[in-house]
Parts: C-alpha cells; sequence; structure tokens
C-alpha cells in the first residue's frame, strides 16, 4: 500500500509539473511562432553555404537534422538546467524543497513537458526542410531510428537534470554557464556537420554530451549511402554508450538532488535569493 501510494505521488508530480509546460503552448502562442521561425535562419544559412560550395544534396539533410535536435539542446541547456535557479530567484525552490514528494519527479515533468513542447518546433523544422529544401531521409530502419531518439532524449535530459543542481549550487553563474556551453556543443556535438570531420579523439570527447552519438547514429540510418564517409562508431556501439550515459546521468541527477536537499535543509542557503 504504501509503495502504491509513492508511485502515485510520483507519476501525479510528474504530470504536475508537465502541464503547465504543455498549457503555456496554447497561452503564448507568440513563443512557439518566435520560437520556430527565428531558429530556420540559421539553418537556412549552412543549407546554402553547402549549396554554395556543391556539397552532395544529403547535407542539407544533415542540418536539419541538427536543427530538429537544437531544439532539444536549448530546450535542456535553458528550460532544465538553469530551472531550478530561476524558481529560486522566483521564489518557489523553499516549496520544491518541502514538497513531500521526489525532486526527481518534479524535473522528470519538466523535461516530459518540455519535449512535448519542444517537438512541435523540431517537426517544423523538418517539413521545412523537406518541403522547401528538399532534403530527403531513408526510411529502412525506423524502429532503430526511434530506439536511438529516445535514448538520446533520455541522456540528455538527465544530463539535464543533473546540470540543474549544478547550476543551482553556481548560484549567478547559472547563466553564464548556460551561455558558455551553448555555441561550443553546436561545434563539437556536430550539428550541421559529421562528428568525424573534428577527428577520432576529439569527437570521442565530445560524446560525454549524448548528442554527438544520437546525431551520428541518426545520420547513418538516415542517409545510408553516404553511411562510410560520415560514420564515427558502429550503430550498435553507440546504443550502448548512449543507454549507459543515460543511466549514469539519471543517478548522478539523484545523487545531486540528494545532496543539493541536504545542503538546504542543514545550512538553509540554497533558497535564499542571490547565494
Amino acid at each position: 500500500m504504501i509503495f502504491r501510494k509513492r508511485v502515485e505521488l510520483f507519476l501525479r508530480t510528474v504530470i504536475g509539473r508537465a502541464y503547465p509546460r504543455l498549457i503555456g503552448l496554447q497561452r503564448e502562442r507568440s513563443w512557439l511562432i518566435f520560437d520556430t521561425l527565428l531558429p530556420l535562419l540559421q539553418m537556412s544559412a549552412f543549407v546554402f553555404v553547402y549549396r554554395a560550395m556543391q556539397a552532395p544534396p544529403e547535407y542539407t539533410g544533415f542540418v536539419v537534422l541538427g536543427g530538429a535536435m537544437t531544439a532539444y539542446w536549448l530546450n535542456v541547456l535553458w528550460s532544465m538546467a538553469t530551472q531550478l535557479h530561476w524558481e529560486k530567484e522566483n521564489g518557489n525552490l523553499a516549496l520544491f524543497i518541502m514538497a513531500p514528494t521526489s525532486r526527481m519527479a518534479i524535473l522528470l515533468g519538466m523535461a516530459l513537458g518540455g519535449i512535448v513542447a519542444t517537438s512541435f518546433r523540431a517537426a517544423a523544422v523538418v517539413l521545412v526542410g523537406i518541403f522547401i529544401f528538399g532534403a530527403h531521409f531513408s526510411a529502412e530502419r525506423i524502429p532503430e531510428l526511434i530506439g536511438i531518439f529516445l535514448l538520446t532524449l533520455i541522456a540528455l535530459y538527465g544530463m539535464g537534470m543533473l546540470f540543474s543542481s549544478l547550476f543551482l549550487l553556481y548560484g549567478r553563474e547559472a547563466w553564464h554557464m548556460s551561455l558558455l556551453l551553448q555555441e561550443p556543443i553546436y561545434l563539437l556535438s556536430g550539428f550541421y556537420f559529421p562528428v568525424r570531420s573534428l577527428g577520432y579523439w576529439t569527437a570521442m570527447g565530445a560524446s560525454i554530451v549524448p548528442i554527438t552519438l544520437g546525431l551520428d547514429a541518426m545520420r547513418q540510418l538516415l542517409f545510408p549511402r553516404m553511411m562510410q564517409q560520415i560514420k564515427f562508431l558502429d550503430v550498435r556501439i553507440e546504443l550502448l554508450v548512449l543507454a549507459v550515459l543515460g543511466l549514469v546521468f539519471l543517478f548522478l541527477a539523484q545523487r545531486s538532488l540528494s545532496y543539493m536537499e541536504r545542503l538546504a535543509c542543514q545550512e538553509g542557503r540554497l533558497t535564499v535569493r542571490g547565494q
């Protein structure tokens, strides 16, 4: 009975925290427009650069896929990693600490709501890439593609949960950390080009960010004709590494949240604005 109540509380917390992000799409439609249309400009620039260089047509697909996954990276960076910091600034963090529920459930709800909201932007990018830029994708290995995509999101949002605690401990430096991480990940993770172009060891180091391997694996499945030219690691190896990264990040996120909670109870300084 106790276990059942805990599970029910966990699920209700997840739904409760996902709800505001889903409803926010309807109340602030202007955000959806700006968050969808403006990022298309950067993607369009890379498409025209590749066409000016007379690159193979598959490179248009590389850019479109990278542009779609950019939406998830930005959501992790700005809506997950810095979330607890903003809650602290708004005076809500004390309520999260005192709430008789799991902090992981709170962040999981935020993640699920963010994934659904962000998927609209990612879908818009893909549709623009297909109908305006003529990007073509292979549909031969859809089940594997879905599996890689889900594992990438699990690992990516697990990393966002971990960052949410670390950024909170850094205090006001969270904003600077977010700005610092945004652009370098675009380069190191190969959002707009095959990551193997960076060299083996650089790409291996960049693989600590799940989206690096996720993009490489999805490109191999969506562009099989270019597989040998773009492949960094075998898809099966990347699947295994993504699964391990997901478990590691979720474990570290749980540990860091527990540490944050103990620090708040013992020292009472995490919920004080400006510290």
